[in-house]
């Protein structure tokens, strides 16, 4: 394997890391390919069994292409200074996918807001469509909102102690909000299984729930990662000098909050209509 160091100690006239070859970036490809076909047969068939394989097949690509990332990171010299901002690029890359990801939802949603003479059958050009309840914001939703906002107070917290080597107050901070994740979640489901109107009951509960949908999977995908985090800070994995793995962290869930943020005020609070009452 080649390698480098910061100190310039290397067989190689280079400061980047040249990776051993791996499996997972092909495994990954057809794990996603399959997950996705999974999902259409699904839609139009009924039929799961794709889609398990392929959730399977993207779960263990995850766990052991990082498991190797991690292993990496240990190895003396491998992640140079310069590999490092690479990381950081391609995290703000990544990131940036997934706004263009979520603005996919928020344009759809502004679509038949702005213009609901485009929904199909309606009876009226109104939005919501005439005959859909919605969620009172400033229920659920809100106290949702107010999770979020925290843990995003909690993991800086985390994050700050960090930095000044403070230990405890990262394992606090980071358990925290892995609670706070984990809250979230469990709010959603409630608010799904509540619901006044069904995912086919037109094109207001599709974007709704696909909009939410996601970005509750990313606040998953979140907490996943931040526990990982937890458990390398318990390790004393993470020092005030290399902590990209917390950081990228970070900057995922502070993402998410974002996302829930515009989620709220526009779907939730602009986008009311005759609400639900339980």
């Amino acid at each position: 394997m080649a390698s480098t160091s910061d100190t310039g100690h290397s067989p190689y006239k280079h400061p980047y890391h040249l990776v051993d070859p791996s499996p997972w970036p092909l495994v990954g490809a057809f794990a996603g390919a399959a997950l996705v076909t999974g999902i259409i047969m699904i839609a139009h068939y009924g039929n799961w069994w794709l889609a398990g394989v392929g959730l399977a097949g993207v779960l263990l690509t995850m766990f052991f292409w990082w498991r190797d990332i991690l292993r990496e990171s240990k190895a003396p010299g491998l992640h140079s200074a310069v590999v490092r901002l690479g990381l950081r690029y391609g995290m703000m890359l990544f990131i940036a996918s997934e706004v263009m990801f979520f603005v996919a939802f928020f344009w759809a949603f502004f679509h038949f807001a702005l213009f609901p003479e485009h929904v199909a059958g309606a009876a009226r050009a109104v939005w919501p469509p005439q005959g859909v309840l919605t969620f009172d914001p400033f229920g659920l939703p809100l106290l949702n909102t107010m999770i979020l906002l925290l843990s995003g107070c909690t993991v800086t917290w985390a994050h700050h102690a960090l930095i000044e080597g403070d230990r405890k107050g990262l394992v606090y901070g980071l358990a925290l909000t892995v609670f706070l994740g984990v809250s979230f979640t469990g709010l959603q489901a409630v608010e799904y299984m509540e619901a006044p109107f069904t995912f086919t009951g037109g094109i207001y509960p599709s974007v709704f729930f696909l909009a939410t949908g996601f970005h509750g999977f990313h606040v998953m995908v979140g907490t996943i990662f931040l526990a990982v985090c937890l458990i390398r800070a318990i390790r004393g994995d993470f020092t005030p000098q290399k902590h990209f793995g917390f950081e990228a962290a970070a900057w995922y869930w502070h993402f998410v909050d974002v996302v829930w943020l515009f989620l709220f005020v526009v779907i939730y609070w602009w986008g009311a209509g005759e609400i639900a009452h339980h």
